[in-house]
């Protein structure tokens, strides 16, 4: 069965970039890819119990919402708080890593990012 991997990024060019890195994924079915331009949007689906998802890939600035409060959020919610969120970004500082990391994001990763990198990540977190 296909994982589900939702990207929730404010920029069409990077959920783009995603899908094509992981088009071989997504093709042979081992990963169902959906994105989502509004974070709040994702986060009413995944409240209202008709979303949901195996790895969340999330940036952190966006304008309806930051993307740590969107994955903080997610993590309290017990249906998901074991659930994998990879932060894509263009944040670096430590400060900033140590915040997703008390959170309870599983990875960080900083943009412009590579296609093998995104691929291997995702097989290495999804365990496929």
């Amino acid at each position: 069965m296909a994982k589900r991997v939702i990207i929730v990024d404010d920029s069409r060019a990077v959920i783009a970039t995603a899908e094509l890195a992981l088009d071989q994924m997504i093709s042979s079915g081992v990963i169902e890819f959906k994105s989502y331009l509004n974070p709040a949007e994702l986060l009413s689906a995944l409240q209202a119990g008709s979303e949901n998802f195996d790895l969340l890939i999330s940036d952190v600035n966006m304008p309806q919402m930051n993307g740590l409060d969107l994955a903080r959020s997610i993590k309290m919610d017990d249906r998901y708080k074991t659930k994998p969120i990879i932060i894509l970004t263009t944040e670096s500082s430590e400060q900033m890593k140590m915040a997703g990391k008390e959170i309870g994001v599983t990875g960080w990763m900083v943009k412009p990012f590579s296609d093998d990198k995104l691929v291997k990540s995702l097989k290495m977190v999804l365990g496929v």
